[in-house]
């Protein structure tokens, strides 16, 4: 007859097979009886210690609980990748930007802050990469759609919330390297 699991090793292997980040009350339904969130959040307290300076990382972002490789292994480790991540184009990148830090923003929004016109192609990457979404639409004339960021880009960029993103004084740097493809 097996044993059961106890709670902080069946969290610890949820978490360690999850591609995406698992929220807390998912994990709390994971055990039986389910554990309430207070002694779902000591347990992964308790991991995040366990896990502390070493090549995995626990962290919670807006998404939720997921582990990360250390940075310091990413960089390594990036080399043994064959597939290279995608690559965004600058207007990818400023449109993006322009979303995160001024939501929710209609299209003539985004446009009238880069002062050029944002093509559909690059409003299809940022879905389909599922970092930003309609939040509502305007009440003014056309209804036109706002666009706000999602909880996969707060996962994706490593933030809790939007307050973590960084002053838009040190974007100057991203944008003035070459664009890059789609």
């Amino acid at each position: 007859m097996n044993m059961p699991l106890p709670p902080p090793l069946l969290l610890e292997a949820a978490l360690l097979t999850s591609a995406e980040p698992l929220g807390e009350a998912a994990l709390c339904r994971l055990c039986e009886p389910p554990l309430s969130r207070e002694a779902v959040r000591a347990h992964l307290h308790d991991l995040q210690k366990h896990w502390q300076n070493r090549a995995l990382t626990l962290e919670q972002t807006a998404a939720g609980w997921r582990f990360r490789v250390c940075a310091e292994a990413f960089s390594r480790l990036g080399q043994w990748q064959q597939q290279r991540p995608p690559r965004y184009s600058r207007a990818v990148l400023e449109t993006l930007a322009v979303i995160a830090y001024k939501q929710p923003v209609t299209r003539g929004d985004i446009e009238a802050v880069r002062g050029v016109s944002v093509s559909q192609n690059v409003m299809q990457v940022l879905q389909e990469r599922g970092w930003i979404a309609a939040a509502g639409q305007r009440d003014s004339i056309g209804k036109p759609t706002l666009w706000a960021t999602t909880a996969a880009f707060l996962s994706d960029f490593g933030l809790n919330g939007l307050d973590e993103l960084p002053p838009l004084a040190d974007l100057g740097a991203v944008f003035s390297d070459e664009e890059t493809d789609t």
